[in-house]
């Protein structure tokens, strides 16, 4: 069959392993010349983690994708470059400057050096993201869900007083301890999708929404106007695969956020929470674990075609098989 166009909705480093695997698994079943050209990637990255801070723009989801996806990411911490070193950071904490919970490696400052210098000259995040990436052959396309600043904050009680604090600050510093009584989008209000999000799901084959977090990555993604409406209209089937293994967070502490939205940490009720999209909600078909075969049956009820195959991303193979498991089952054939 002819090499489908393909978009993905992704978080960080769950994100950045599914679309590993996805590249892996494209470039095996399309390789160049099969139906033309090889599969198209289109990745929607989450920029509701993105802060100022020493007068420097972060992105970490997006820099978590770019790393793992040039190969340079570090694969020991799973985050942030290899082979860093951390004397910039150290010089900052020194003079005071930044938070010093939250240390930004040297080879890491470059890239936010670069970037708040490209915003500077005026170009928009997703112009910013296309000019870093093309320092390595990617083999997919990046781009962020918004050109526009939405930052994830979340309220909560500390010290017996409430206090709104900056997603990283509440996921890194307090460790997700600390209760989330809500999280709010920041600008999100008046933000639009970046230039390509909407032309790509228009022409999506398929759309895949990753194991990221379906709260802080995934929910913020679609609360930004025109995504979830242009999401819908897509002509492609939508298939999710569910971050959450035996009730438990793969990764993160996702069972704090969804906690917080009284969402059950079960790969069912996530499944739930994304809904049929037949039933006005978005999956047309659910992949969960197969510790979590139980909820195929109950979700097959709600209208959400559902299969179980093994989810652990233990390497690029195991993550290539999974987004061909995810792609079979958007296609209708395990041969996709």
């Amino acid at each position: 069959m002819p090499a489908p166009r393909i978009v993905v909705l992704a978080g960080g480093v769950g994100g950045a392993k599914f679309v590993r695997g996805l590249r892996r698994h494209a470039r095996a079943a399309w390789p160049d010349g099969a139906g033309g050209s090889t599969a198209s990637i289109t990745v929607v990255a989450n920029t509701g983690d993105d802060l100022w801070l020493a007068g420097l723009r972060i992105t970490p989801d997006l820099d978590s994708l770019l790393y793992a996806l040039a190969g340079v990411n570090d694969t020991s911490r799973g985050w942030g470059r290899a082979g860093e070193s951390e004397r910039v950071s150290g010089e900052l904490a020194a003079y005071g400057v930044g938070w010093p919970w939250f240390t930004l490696g040297d080879l890491d400052l470059g890239t936010h050096i670069a970037r708040t210098a490209l915003l500077q000259q005026g170009l928009p995040l997703s112009a910013v993201v296309e000019r870093l990436s093309a320092r390595w052959p990617l083999g997919v396309r990046l781009v962020p869900a918004t050109d526009d600043e939405v930052e994830t904050h979340v309220l909560v009680q500390e010290d017996g007083a409430p206090r709104d604090l900056h997603f990283e600050e509440w996921w890194v510093r307090t460790r997700a301890k600390v209760p989330a009584e809500a999280f709010v989008q920041v600008g999100v209000e008046t933000a639009k999708p970046a230039p390509p999000v909407v032309p790509a799901l228009a022409q999506a084959d398929v759309v895949l929404l990753a194991p990221s977090n379906p709260v802080v990555s995934i929910g913020t993604i679609l609360g930004i106007p025109g995504i979830r409406e242009a999401l819908l209209a897509t002509p492609g089937p939508i298939v999710g695969v569910s971050p959450i293994i035996g009730g438990s967070a793969v990764r993160g502490m996702a069972d704090a956020c969804l906690r917080a939205i009284g969402v059950e940490t079960s790969a069912a009720a996530v499944g739930a929470h994304y809904g049929s999209r037949r039933q006005g909600g978005l999956l047309d078909g659910w992949l969960v674990d197969t510790s979590d075969e139980a909820a195929v049956a109950a979700l097959e009820e709600r209208d959400v075609p559902t299969r179980a195959v093994p989810l652990w991303m233990h390497d690029d193979e195991a993550s290539a098989a999974i987004a061909a498991e995810a792609l079979a089952l958007a296609l209708g054939s395990r041969t996709a």
